[in-house]
């Protein structure tokens, strides 16, 4: 049986290849958007930078809201399970 310690880390653990796996999708998909293929400049154009810009943000907006969300519905579930049991 694992510890308090284990179970924690565990957790911990998968609360970082979580945030691994969101921050990669949100850079491919948002470079994907932004970013042409095809390199003019070093740098990012203004263009390029205000579209990473705003696609980050929104990104992060939703992720925010779906893990709001999520919360809410588990612990509408978990209420629901709790008064079934009584």
């Amino acid at each position: 049986m694992a510890t308090p310690q284990d179970q924690m880390a565990m957790v911990a653990e998968l609360e970082m290849e979580m945030m691994s796996d969101m921050y990669r999708r949100m850079t491919n998909a948002c470079q994907a958007k932004c970013v042409q293929t095809t390199y003019r400049e070093g740098d990012l154009t203004k263009a390029e930078a205000v579209c990473l810009d705003r696609c980050v943000a929104k990104y992060l907006d939703v992720h925010d809201k779906l893990g709001k969300r999520l919360t809410s519905m588990s612990q509408q579930d978990e209420a629901a399970l709790q008064k079934q049991a009584q």
